[in-house]
């Protein structure tokens, strides 16, 4: 521990203060870090005094991840800040953090370092709500206010907002932001009401830069929560600063929230990220499977995705149980053998889809009688046909290779691989084809 005398402490401080004050500019260095103190360096953690808690507070949510670049900079290896009112002369703590509002905003915003716009995988249902995001973490003044993204759970709504979070960070660091959950907003709210200190929080709240609150559904029914969120939002909007929410239902949706704010959520941008398709599915677990020091086949990853269909939280976890099984029995991976692993997942996945079923919608599809799909008709839209209804029942049942063959007039099983693979190269090389196989197979699994 450093003592708060010491010329090195000093020596670093000044040096800090100087990065500080190129970071924020001269007018906001004055307000608010000039009239701050470093009192000691524990482990790693700098305890800084500061002249009033209200001081305290705001420089914690607004200038903390600077002040740790910039101390660490110096010489330090620091990861926390700790500032309060402090007596400078005894070094004593004047008011206790855990009687008060948030003591530290930076540290209640915690960001996962793999949720980043790098890599995020988009695909056609998700496209829109990525663009919008990319749209308003780029802008310096707010492109759609507020960014409202909606979804069910899984599907990638908390990526995007770490995601939006991340950049502005590192391109606009010069900027403050809170990220949080509505259940922590309306925790703080509350404890802030029960400690009588209500002013602290509204100043936090009201005058960020970047307010972005996840799961806004939760404070649904919260009659004094939604109260308080009204006033800060229209506070923020008013002054131009950037609010950013999600939700598992679009605005209008939205059960136990007030008419006048539900009106307000829907006044910027309200994007939807729809569940996933399988070429979507696909591309993330192919993403996923470079980053695993084991070999993982391409047909396996397919297999995943036809099969495990409800979200991509669901569809990670289950190869990262597949590959934890390889490297610990020290088994292959193979269709089998992720079957196996994935029994009580795959089952409560899986829809009893019959070949008769399959057949049926095909014919349905493309406008063509059973019997010639089951019939040795070359035509062109039946061979079509005959290839998809196939390429399904692969994908879609646990039939065998020849079972599959029976049922479409005792056909050999190499004329199923052939099958397969003509409909792969369709889905690769016709976006028209992809996007109709995608409609037959929710179909089919519906």
């Amino acid at each position: 521990m450093m003592d708060k005398t010491s010329e090195n402490l000093k020596q670093i401080w000044n040096e800090a203060l100087e990065d500080v004050k190129k970071a924020i500019g001269s007018s906001d260095y004055e307000t608010w870090i000039s009239k701050l103190y470093l009192i000691e360096i524990d482990d790693d953690t700098a305890k800084i005094s500061a002249p009033t808690k209200y001081i305290g507070d705001n420089v914690s949510w607004r200038y903390a991840d600077i002040i740790v670049k910039a101390l660490n900079s110096s010489g330090c290896n620091i990861s926390y800040l700790n500032i309060d009112a402090y007596d400078n002369n005894n070094v004593e703590i004047i008011e206790k953090s855990d009687k008060k509002t948030p003591k530290n905003l930076a540290s209640m915003t915690i960001l996962d370092k793999k949720f980043t716009f790098k890599n995020f995988i988009v695909g056609k249902p998700n496209e829109f709500a990525y663009a919008a995001a990319m749209r308003v973490a780029e802008s310096d003044t707010p492109a759609f206010n507020p960014l409202f993204l909606y979804g069910g759970v899984g599907l990638g709504k908390t990526h995007l907002m770490h995601a939006i979070a991340w950049h502005i960070k590192e391109s606009h660091p010069e900027k403050s932001f809170i990220y949080l959950s509505a259940e922590k907003f309306m925790y703080l709210f509350i404890k802030s009401l029960r400690y009588k200190d209500a002013m602290s929080f509204k100043e936090m709240f009201r005058n960020v830069d970047v307010l972005m609150i996840d799961d806004v559904q939760f404070i649904g029914g919260k009659d004094t929560t939604q109260e308080e969120f009204f006033h800060t939002f229209n506070e923020l909007v008013d002054n131009n600063r950037q609010i950013i929410l999600s939700a598992d239902k679009s605005p209008s949706d939205l059960d136990g929230m007030e008419e006048r704010l539900r009106s307000r959520l829907g006044w910027g941008l309200v994007a939807d990220i729809h569940p996933t398709n399988y070429e979507l599915r696909l591309g993330i677990l192919q993403s996923k499977a470079k980053k695993h020091k084991v070999k993982i086949p391409n047909e396996v990853l397919e297999f995943l995705s036809m099969k495990i269909t409800s979200n991509i939280r669901e569809l990670e976890g289950a190869l990262n149980r597949v590959v934890a099984h390889a490297t610990l029995v020290g088994k292959t991976i193979t269709i089998d053998m992720a079957s196996d692993v994935l029994r009580d997942l795959l089952r409560s996945n899986e829809k009893y889809i019959t070949m008769d079923l399959i057949q049926r919608k095909v014919c349905e599809f493309y406008n063509i009688k059973l019997s010639d799909l089951t019939s040795a008709k070359r035509q062109k839209a039946i061979a079509t046909a005959r290839h998809v209804a196939m390429y399904l029942a692969k994908q879609l049942t646990t039939k065998s290779l020849p079972d599959i063959g029976r049922n479409f007039g005792g056909k050999d099983h190499s004329t199923v691989i052939h099958a397969v693979k003509k409909v792969k190269e369709n889905i690769a090389k016709d976006r028209e084809f992809a996007t109709n196989l995608e409609i037959l197979t929710k179909s089919i699994e519906n």
